[in-house]
């Protein structure tokens, strides 16, 4: 369970799409939250053959609605024709957290980042504060003694860091009196959907810009939630010549043009058994999936409505561990420091001088990207330490101001 209800972290929430410069719409989605704030920027639309199929779905009593993108729209048009899924950022309209955080933390003369630099270990001192990071930058091993420590390197690096970091004091690790630091690893269940029709053409460039969630909350039929279903950025000849090195490209140039991509996303559930571990140098990463089965009949359901609506061949596969997807859940918060590493504001329970605010906080993965909450609950994390930090700056100039009187 969440140490705190979707209301404490809803505003949070709103504050980054702004930041992202999210585009959506509201309304569409029977499943959606609460929202105290209307997106800033309308929607991506559809180009003419996603158009034809979001119009097909909602014949069949389906509810796709706009995917929420962040994205300079403007910025990226003025660029080049090419999608966004998967396209790493180059300062050309897609918003990520080089684009709308880092460079904005940059512009501010107390901030500085340091490059090609590796952290090696973080130690404590006589207490059980965070003394000490000790990094090697250019060959050289070096050392900063930081008030705060504030870990983000992501869901296994950052449990493999903690892991490493274990002394005669801690010898499970840092953070980890739980014996949880490194468990309940997730990684969303996902599969390419790809519905192919002699009749279709597919002649977008983005394709990405709608989702549905009508077995979201339920399999459509009073069971068990099955997932999230959403579009995928198109499938080149070339990309699927991995998965069919046998094919000629001509024929996977035809299917591809023909094509509508789907991406199918199940929830992971934490297993304490599925696990980041060390040995020596080397990382072991021990996956055990869950919940594969209401993947399996995600994809089911979905290759059945779109031979519904005019795909009569429809291709599905599995990503495995290959392909991370959305990996998370390795450091959870919790209200109890015996089941968790982290309190509800990702505070160490064990080091109070340590904050983890990466993908690793999650106590459960959803079935939906966690790009959002991470950044969200980062906001959240952030005003909890300043105003902590203003109320401690506050007390000791009262308590500064009676001794002078």
């Amino acid at each position: 369970a969440w140490p705190f209800p979707y209301e404490a972290l809803e505003p949070w929430y709103c504050q980054a799409e702004r930041m992202y410069q999210v585009r959506g719409s509201l309304g569409e989605d029977p499943t959606e939250p609460h929202h105290s704030a209307a997106y800033e920027y309308p929607p991506v639309p559809d180009e003419a053959p996603i158009a034809d199929i979001r119009a097909r779905l909602k014949r069949k009593g389906l509810h796709p609605f706009s995917l929420p993108l962040g994205l300079d729209l403007d910025a990226w048009l003025s660029k080049a024709r090419t999608p966004w899924d998967a396209h790493p950022n180059a300062r050309d309209g897609k918003m990520d957290a080089e684009t709308a955080a880092l460079s904005v933390a940059l512009s501010h003369e107390n901030v500085r980042l340091e490059t090609n630099a590796r952290v090696t270990r973080l130690d404590t001192g006589a207490g059980s504060r965070i003394d000490r990071v000790t990094y090697v930058k250019n060959g050289e091993t070096l050392t900063v003694s930081p008030e705060i420590v504030i870990l983000a390197a992501g869901a296994v690096q950052s449990s493999v860091l903690l892991l490493r970091s274990k002394n005669d004091r801690f010898p499970k690790g840092l953070a980890n009196s739980s014996d949880q630091v490194g468990r309940n690893f997730m990684n969303h269940n996902a599969s390419a959907v790809i519905g192919v029709s002699p009749r279709f053409r597919n002649t977008s460039i983005y394709q990405k810009t709608f989702a549905f969630n009508d077995f979201y909350l339920s399999d459509g039929e009073g069971g068990p939630p099955l997932g999230n279903v959403q579009l995928l950025g198109r499938i080149s000849e070339k990309v699927l010549k991995g998965s069919l090195p046998q094919a000629p490209e001509w024929l996977l140039r035809f299917i591809t043009g023909h094509a509508i991509d789907f991406y199918a996303m199940s929830e992971d559930v934490p297993n304490p058994e599925s696990r980041v571990m060390v040995d020596g140098d080397r990382i072991i990463l021990q996956w055990q999936r869950t919940n594969w089965d209401a993947h399996l009949a995600l994809v089911a359901r979905l290759k059945a409505i779109l031979k519904s609506i005019g795909f009569p061949i429809v291709l599905a596969r599995p990503f495995d561990k290959r392909t991370p997807s959305h990996q998370c859940g390795t450091i959870r918060i919790g209200n109890d420091p015996a089941a968790a590493p982290l309190d509800a504001y990702c505070r160490a329970y064990d080091h109070d001088n340590l904050f983890v605010v990466d993908a690793s906080f999650l106590p459960t993965s959803a079935a939906v990207n966690p790009a959002l909450t991470i950044a969200a609950q980062a906001l959240r994390v952030a005003d909890h330490i300043a105003s902590k930090d203003l109320q401690a700056r506050d007390a000791l100039a009262d308590r500064t101001d009676k001794i002078g009187k």
